[in-house]
């Protein structure tokens, strides 16, 4: 019997490329997807089309599930192009949105249907490699997924006494055909296929990861 099986999955961001691609390698590892994004969408697992700014939606959708074993926060984006003296509210309120606001809400909603459970649970985040230092013309993205790092971390250390494990992972380039777009010169072959990251998001979900807590994993291909 697959691990996963008769296992409660939450994916966030199923919309996008990422998010799919956990979503199906969860599905066909023979759990029960529930992919939520702010779009109608299809998959082959259960889709929820859900605004995960509002926390009070987030929150009921999140209890009539009743029983969640795994909590994978995709959901996310990236924007770059304004130097910080020039970046506007709009551009900075976006990306901490898309980026932290979404995984925030998801965790209030979803930690503590874990606790009261007593089996304990995992939670996998999505932070990104170029957040570990700051770049030009990136500050905001950065600095978002800078936060997703550190409130792995604090999550890690104050739930690991109820046996959720709290991870994240840091790509560099996923292989996407929106990133193949705007770096046609790029050597394709260097970035990080969707799929190859989304079983390393499944491993962290997995029993082998259980004595990892906090951890940031660089997955940066060959870039």
């Amino acid at each position: 019997m697959n691990e996963f099986e008769n296992k409660a999955v939450v994916v966030s961001g199923t919309a996008g490329v990422l998010g799919e691609a956990v979503g199906r390698a969860f599905h066909e590892a023979g759990a029960t997807v529930i992919g939520i994004d702010v779009v109608a969408h299809s998959a082959p697992f259960k889709t929820l089309e859900l605004d995960l700014l509002d926390l009070n939606k987030t929150k009921r959708a999140m209890e009539a599930l009743r029983s969640i074993h795994v909590l994978a926060n995709i959901a996310g984006g990236f924007t770059m192009g304004e130097s910080v003296a020039e970046t506007s509210d709009e551009t900075w309120d976006y990306m901490m949105n898309l980026n932290v606001r979404t995984m925030l809400n998801l965790v209030r909603a979803v930690v503590p249907l874990m606790r009261t459970s007593g089996v304990g649970g995992k939670i996998v985040n999505v932070g990104a490699h170029g957040a570990l230092q700051g770049s030009a013309l990136m500050a905001p993205y950065v600095a978002a997924k800078s936060v997703v790092i550190r409130t792995t971390e604090s999550l890690a250390a104050e739930l690991k006494q109820d046996g959720i494990n709290v991870n994240c992972v840091l790509p560099s380039i996923i292989d996407t055909e929106r990133n193949r777009q705007d770096m046609p010169n790029a050597d394709f072959s260097k970035w990080v296929p969707p799929a190859a990251l989304a079983q390393i998001v499944l491993f962290l979900a997995s029993a082998s990861a259980d004595p990892i807590h906090g951890a940031a994993l660089p997955v940066t291909g060959l870039v």
